[in-house]
């Protein structure tokens, strides 16, 4: 299964894309048009299935989350402790949004269990 990591922040999105054994990297502005920029990129590539995972992040998170999973895709929001906990497994000390986005899809590839978006 395809795999996108999102790191967010109050005005982008950093996001990671791990496709077919290759890394993919890019940022969006957290607005509507850059969420529509980001399921148009994913749409470039050939991706109309994935397993979407970003941190709970506050407010910041649920509008991200909501629009991606009404567009089909598979969405988990965890708890910002367990990518912590995987960095650590990682021994990764690199703290950068973007290497945050790739360490966030890392753990969703490596973490059987899937947590998914239910909205009510």
């Amino acid at each position: 299964m395809n795999i996108v990591g999102i790191d967010i922040g109050k005005k982008s999105l950093h996001v990671s894309l791990l496709l077919e054994e290759r890394a993919y990297a890019r940022e969006f502005e957290n607005t509507a048009s850059g969420l529509a920029s980001l399921k148009r990129w994913l749409i470039d590539r050939k991706v109309s299935t994935a397993h979407v995972c970003l941190e709970a992040s506050g407010g910041w998170s649920e509008g991200v989350a909501l629009s991606l999973h009404e567009s089909g895709f598979l969405v988990s929001i965890v708890n910002p402790s367990r990518i912590k906990a995987f960095a650590q497994s990682e021994l990764l000390r690199t703290k950068t949004d973007r290497v945050d986005a790739a360490l966030i899809a890392r753990s969703a590839e490596c973490t059987p269990r899937v947590y998914g978006f239910h909205h009510r």
